[in-house]
């Protein structure tokens, strides 16, 4: 069924570092789809930064192995009440919130500009 499609999106929040696991099962039973384009999209309470928290790096090779090419990413702060972040309440709350969403908007649109 995804063949059909010119452009797919996979993402969900970040869980201890990682996609959720239902996700990651997901794109581990695809079949290989040659030549299609993919964008990666996340919410999470750290910030990602590329060589310590490149939170898309895992799905975004297990990706490129399904014939996907990767076209785009993008990533938000989200409200997160895990582990230590639970004591004091969570943090980022109110996240992601209106200029997170004009600039998921805003990728979203660069996206039509890639297909």
């Amino acid at each position: 069924m995804l063949a059909e499609y010119d452009l797919i999106g996979f993402g969900s929040g970040i869980y201890f570092g990682k996609y959720h696991r239902s996700l990651l099962e997901l794109v581990d039973k695809l079949p290989m789809l040659e030549n299609k384009k993919a964008f990666i999209f996340s919410t999470s309470g750290l910030k990602k930064l590329r060589f310590i928290h490149d939170f898309h790096k895992p799905l975004k090779e297990n990706l490129k192995q399904k014939g996907l090419n990767i076209v785009g990413e993008f990533s938000c702060r989200g409200f997160d009440t895990s582990q230590a972040a639970k004591v004091i309440g969570g943090i980022n709350r109110g996240r992601p919130n209106e200029k997170d969403l004009n600039q998921a908007e805003n990728f979203a649109r660069g996206l039509k500009d890639r297909k």
